[in-house]
């Protein structure tokens, strides 16, 4: 289990287009980015306690979380993702989902989740039996993502969230969501075992302090 360091940071639009810049310097776009982003579409799961979203609200220091992400609206390609949270460190797994799948996900069938092999599907089969994990909300946002090999760096610039409000039905086109209030932009920089000075350097911004920003709580103030 590799967990990986991760510091977030709220920005202004005016220190976005000044850390675009600089990181369009130093490192290079992700190869999965169109024209140097791309869109991101999730949807997040809880149980009937909202867990999740009270341990973030509370700053408990050890979380667990899972969303079905979407890239760029491609459906060919569909993550059921576990997110764990160690104080500042994460650890991210995924499995791959069809779109029949995800369908059936986000509609509350699991019957079919005990026959798979894959030890995220079953860790969420057995969080939705033993705990009731519902969909609960569609959180859609554009992505502008660097990557530097030294440190395996992840930089990204995270701006438009929007929030579907009571809509889960993930693979609908038609589901419409809003703009939250007042949406910021995300700075969030990733590392294994160190960062380097040139990326400490460039990522870099007076009076900015690392914050605890949840694109999901932020989205869930909205039902």
């Amino acid at each position: 289990m590799q967990f990986r360091h991760e510091v977030k940071h709220e920005i202004t639009n005016h220190d976005m287009l000044i850390l675009r810049q600089r990181l369009r310097a130093v490192m290079k776009p992700d190869s999965h980015a169109v024209n140097g982003q791309y869109k991101i579409r999730s949807l997040y799961f809880d149980n009937l306690d909202d867990k999740a979203l009270r341990e973030k609200l509370d700053g408990v220091n050890i979380r667990e979380k899972y969303r079905i992400r979407l890239y760029n609206n491609d459906s060919s390609i569909i993550h059921l993702e576990r997110k764990f949270k160690y104080g500042g460190l994460g650890y991210k797994t995924y499995a791959n989902l069809t779109p029949e799948q995800a369908q059936a996900v986000a509609d509350g069938d699991v019957e079919w989740m005990p026959y798979h092999t894959d030890e995220v599907i079953l860790g969420f089969y057995t969080r939705t039996r033993n705990e009731g994990l519902k969909a609960k909300v569609i959180v859609d946002y554009v992505r502008e993502p660097f990557v530097f090999a030294p440190g395996n760096v992840r930089v990204t610039l995270d701006y438009g969230i929007r929030t579907s409000m009571s809509c889960t039905d993930f693979l609908n086109p038609d589901c419409v969501t809003v703009p939250i209030k007042d949406s910021p932009c995300i700075l969030e920089v990733k590392w294994d075992n160190y960062l380097p000075d040139v990326i400490r350097d460039a990522v870099q911004l007076d009076g900015r302090h690392s914050v605890a920003f949840s694109k999901y709580a932020a989205c869930r103030m909205y039902d």
